[in-house]
């Protein structure tokens, strides 16, 4: 698919981070995009910029308040582009919605876990059975499914479980690999792409936050805080002197140091996605340190899960039910 003019593109997690600039850059190429996520007002800002860039002229953009982890929530994902679109067909589909948490077995609840997982993986599997009638009935169609480079080294260090969101990711990869052969021999004009981004400066760690809590504000519940205090206590930390109010500062702060300090940034990310698409390749790294991790892991793969092997250098723990207090 060399250029994405006249296209119809559905995004996954639209309001923030990757699939906000992918939308941006879609709807700039001349393409209309249906968007879902959580949060209708994220959506909306997503939206608003793209008018602010004149984008809108030419392109319809739609927001759909959808959560990817229930099933009958995507299949009328799936008729309201039918039927705000005005159209039996789609050409881009980017799985790219996901939450972080559920790192442990032992310390994390089972609903933080499965609702992790569920996210990531099944939201990638129902987006795709959803809507992959409307993209066999395209002329020319790609499916774009986000894992990471924990889809290839389930780890983000030696003192943090990562096992929910790895898990996952893991899925979202080999269904990818399986789904090209799939689609070669049932729908040839329908490719597909795997993306495995390093640290990438998006608003995982805050979304994750609000999306388990079942909420639309970025502010911590007092049982968030609790269960904050008792994961220090775990890690050895002196809490006596340490406010709730200071532990929410504190946990909004590794959530905003996440974002600003990452070495490539969403836009970045978007468009190396973008141009893969454009080139027809079926795994895309993204980042200088999904490269070298994807290297080194390749090179000595017996020693992936040393303690000493190190990981990616990010600014905060991915996972947003196991913060660092430090």
């Amino acid at each position: 698919m060399e250029n994405f003019a006249g296209k119809i593109a559905v995004v996954t997690g639209g309001g923030s981070g990757m699939g906000r600039e992918l939308v941006r850059q879609l709807a700039a190429e001349g393409a209309s995009v249906a968007m879902c996520d959580v949060s209708r007002q994220t959506m909306e800002e997503t939206k608003a910029l793209c008018i602010e860039d004149g984008l809108i002229s030419g392109v319809r953009i739609t927001c759909h308040v959808v959560d990817v982890s229930d099933e009958e929530q995507v299949a009328g994902f799936r008729d309201e582009v039918a039927a705000e679109h005005g159209t039996d067909r789609i050409h881009l589909l980017f799985n790219n919605a996901g939450i972080g948490a559920g790192g442990s077995l032992f310390t994390d609840s089972r609903a933080n876990w499965e609702k992790t997982f569920n996210v990531c993986w099944f939201g990638v599997y129902y987006m795709t059975r959803a809507f992959l009638p409307m993209l066999v009935r395209a002329e020319e169609g790609h499916i774009t499914n986000t894992s990471s480079v924990n889809g290839f080294w389930a780890s983000i260090g030696p003192d943090a479980p990562h096992t929910a969101y790895s898990a996952a990711k893991f899925a979202v990869k080999g269904f990818t690999e399986a789904l090209i052969t799939d689609l070669r021999v049932n729908a040839p004009h329908i490719k597909c792409s795997v993306v495995m981004p390093g640290y990438i400066g998006t608003n995982i760690v805050a979304n994750s936050r609000m999306v388990l809590a079942g909420r639309d504000t970025p502010r911590l519940s007092d049982v968030e805080v609790r269960r904050a205090r008792s994961r220090m206590r775990q890690q050895g930390a002196d809490d006596s002197a340490v406010s709730d109010d200071d532990i929410r500062a504190r946990i909004q702060r590794q959530a905003q140091n996440f974002h600003d300090r990452a070495p490539t940034t969403a836009a970045e990310a978007a468009t190396i996605i973008l141009d893969a698409v454009k080139a027809g390749r079926w795994r895309v790294l993204v980042g200088e340190d999904a490269h070298s991790l994807d290297e080194r892991v390749r090179a000595n793969p017996e020693r992936a899960y040393d303690p000493d092997f190190g990981g990616l250098d990010t600014a905060s723990d991915v996972s947003a039910s196991a913060p660092r207090f430090s």
